[in-house]
This record gives structure tokens, sequence and C-alpha cells, in this order.
């Protein structure tokens, strides 16, 4: 069978699921005639002739044909290709985040005495398709490109080895060796956004292209990765040579059990950037509605003349049953040319959760992941999915001495059902607790205080 009836018959399949009482369906496929094919699929039996290379096989109790020594399987999961004997995989998945928001108390003058106001909107926050193959056992690559905002942008691109027992090495487009929440996928966190932490981490320590070295044992592991600057920024053709990172990441769990576990990390980062740089002249801002829509910051920060950046993070957290709990420190010190004072910044969060319906949230390798109901969403079983309340304080500190570039505070409630494992409500409240030193002010002269904003997603990832 060539690849072209292979594609049909995997869409085929997929218009079946979406009608069937089960979203995850086994996909058997004759040689030679694709009817025989079908029907096979009805009867859960190949019917095949005894000489044929096609055959059944249990997975996770569920049949699953193979033909000419490749598997085909359409679940929770995406698409996924794989022959018998493992060697070689494709598997296709995505997601989409549909986020709208409203604030209010948002009526504030800039500098200038102009009216700025919090951005309501609605907006598909991430559109992605993820592309995931191994070939020859031991080489994994991963594509992930992003379709959200009317544009086309590459979120991942990398090459792993697997090969060594000790060590995996990574290459390309990644996320950099650094912080929980950042290296948290968006699928799982607790909250629609990050915290405001991030406005520090988002700008120095997300994806980049380089070479990261890890390995893991038991109840612990390690990143080493160095760096240069991400495709986002070698789009601009800079006539220099790019800047330069090291970052690591090492994480322990003293406990680990079914339902309880405590996590412990510590990461470090250095960056030099060069002269024409972004970092060089790096603004940081902080949208003050919490979301991606609004183009109001709170408090802002632009810092010239960097000469390298060193940046220290702590991490603990832990879970016991359907409670969670965690929090990191983010301490960032810039060394700055042409006798310009040096810069201390800092930022921190705590947070807390209860899966109101029992279940335990999962972890895996110094990451934690999105709760898996017990008993899916469903009028006709009376499943009621999984639910889930969070709560975060968060702060972050751009002052220092003379240099006062904004501090805020602030409180995120969360409230997550998950229907099923692949479908997520969300909704957050963010409340603006504490700014200073801000370039915005209200009408009547106070200070920018007390924002609200109101945030809702509805999440599929497969």
């Amino acid at each position: 069978m060539n690849f072209a009836k292979l594609i049909l018959m995997a869409m085929a399949s997929l218009g079946a699921s979406l009608s069937a009482t089960t979203f995850a369906i086994d996909l058997p496929i004759h040689r030679q005639h694709l009817d025989y094919a079908m029907k096979s699929a009805t009867d859960g039996d190949s019917h095949g002739d005894p000489t044929s290379k096609n055959k059944a096989i249990k997975v996770h109790d569920k049949e699953l044909l193979v033909t000419d020594n490749v598997a085909i399987k359409l679940g929770k999961k995406g698409l996924h290709f794989e022959t018998v004997d493992g060697d070689f995989k494709l598997s296709v998945g995505g997601r989409i985040h549909a986020d709208t928001s409203f604030s209010r108390s948002d009526n504030f003058l800039d500098i200038d005495g102009n009216q700025i106001n919090a951005n309501d909107a609605a907006e598909i926050r991430r559109g992605r398709v993820e592309f995931i193959g191994t070939f020859f056992k031991h080489w994994v690559v991963r594509n992930q490109l992003e379709f959200a905002g009317n544009e086309l942008s590459l979120k991942d691109l990398w090459l792993r080895y697997t090969g060594l027992d000790f060590i995996n090495i990574t290459i390309g487009e990644q996320k950099q060796a650094f912080s929980r929440e950042l290296q948290e996928s968006s699928n799982d966190m607790l909250f629609i956004e990050r915290s405001v932490m991030n406005v520090i981490n988002g700008a120095l320590v997300d994806r980049a292209l380089g070479l990261n070295i890890s390995s893991q044992g038991q109840n612990w592991k390690g990143q080493i990765g160095i760096y240069g600057d991400s495709i986002a920024i070698k789009k601009r053709k800079i006539a220099a040579d790019e800047g330069w990172s090291a970052s690591s990441r090492f994480t322990f769990t003293p406990l680990v059990e079914k339902n309880r576990l405590i996590h412990l990390g510590v990461a470090g980062n250095f960056r030099e950037p060069n002269n024409t740089d972004a970092l060089t002249n790096t603004t940081l801002q902080l949208a003050s509605s919490s979301t991606n829509m609004s183009d109001l910051s709170l408090i802002q920060s632009t810092i010239s003349g960097i000469n390298n950046i060193t940046m220290l993070g702590l991490e603990a957290s832990g879970k016991m049953g359907p409670f969670s709990f965690g929090g990191e420190y983010n301490n960032t010190w810039i060394d700055r040319k042409n006798g310009q004072s040096n810069l201390n910044f800092n930022g921190w969060y705590g947070e807390a959760a209860w899966t109101l319906t029992g279940e335990s949230r999962h972890y895996k390798n110094g990451s934690f992941f999105r709760v898996i109901p017990t008993k899916n969403f469903s009028l006709v079983k009376k499943g009621m999915g999984a639910w889930e309340l969070a709560v975060r304080y968060a702060a972050v500190d751009l002052n220092d001495g003379n240099f006062k570039g904004g501090k805020l505070t602030n409180l995120t409630i969360a409230l997550n059902w998950y229907l099923n494992e692949t479908i997520r409500l969300m909704m957050g409240y963010d409340k603006a607790l504490k700014i200073t030193d801000s370039i915005l002010s209200k009408r009547d002269g106070s200070k920018p205080n007390n924002l609200d904003t109101f945030m809702f997603r509805t999440q599929l990832v497969f």
C-alpha cells in the first residue's frame, strides 16, 4: 500500500472518530483493498491471508493492526505512525488556545497626560502544529509551528540523540535550561499567564538556538547548555558577532511517592550580548492586564549599555494528593558599560492548587503536568471531569537605587475544568495590588493600583 492511501485512510478514520462516542480509534489497514480494510475496522479482525504481513497486536487493551511493518494509531495524543520494531516513529499533534479578557479600573494617564486603557479583546493565543519523529531508534527531531496572530513563526526545531545511557544531547531552537515555570508547557500551566516574574525570564532565558546536554536519575535531573540568539532575533541580519549565553538547571526530589512529592531546584544563567544585540538596548515590559492582548504596561524598564547579565533561580514545589504548591525566586545582576551603575532586579511567586475532584497532578523529570480526570465529562455516563482551584501571589522589582523601572505585586486566582485529557476550560482573575514608580497615573493623580482583569481560555491539545 502506498503512502497516499495510508494518509487517506487516516483522514477517513479521523472523520469517523469525531462522530463516535469515544475519541480514540485504532486503524486496521488491508494491504490491497481499502474497502476490505474498512470492514476489518468494523469487525475488529484483520481477515487477511495467513501469508500476509498484516497482523493484529494489543496496545493498552485496544486492537491495533499493522501493515507492512507500519502501525497507525489515532487518539488523544494525535496521529501516530510507528514501525513494528520501534526504530521509526512519527507523531502529529498540536494545540489551540482561544482566549478572551476584559479589565476594569483601567483608566490611566501616561507621562504626557494621554489616556491609556487595558485592551479588552479575544484572540487565538496559540495555534500550533507539532511533528515529532524518531529515526533509527535514537535520533529524535521536533518541529513546532505557530499560526496564531495571523503570522507563521517557529517555536521549537531541535534534534536530540538518546543513544547514550547517561546523557541526552539536544541541538537547535529550544527552551533554555532555566526556571520550572518557564520550561513548563503552556498546556500544563495552572494559570492562563505565567507570573509577573516572567517579565525578566521571558526576555532573557526563553527559547534560543543552542546545545543542551541533560542527564537524569531516579530522583534528579541536570541540564547544561550554551546558546546563541533566538531565530526571531536572527531575522534582523545584524552586522556583528552575535551574543551568547550559558544556562544550567538541576532538580532533586528527596521525596517521590505516587501522590506525594517534594521538588527542589537551582538554576543559573550568564549572557554576554554584542554591541548590536537586542539585549544591549533591552526593554523589559509587563502587560498589566496579565494577558497577551493588552499593550498597557504598568511598569516598564529600558536598560542600555549592557556588558553582561547573570541570573540565579531557586525552586521549591511539592504535592500531597489533590493539593500542590510551589514557588520560585529569581535574582538578576546586570553589569553595564561606560561607567553606568550596575543593576540588581528580582522576581518571585508562590502558588497553591487544590483539585476539587481528588486527582493528583502528574510530575516527571523536574516538570509538573496538567491533571488527567479520573472520569471524563459525559452527560451519558454522568462524568464531571476534573475541577481545579489555584491561587498565586507574585512580585517583580525593577528598581535599584536611583534606577526606577517599577515594582509590581499581583494576585491571581484560577478555576480550571478538565473535561478530559484533551479539552480544558480555564477561568482566571488577576488583580494588580501595588504598583510603585510607574510612568502611569490616574486622573486624580493617585497611583495606578487595583487593576482588575478577567480571563477565559478554551484549550484543545492533541
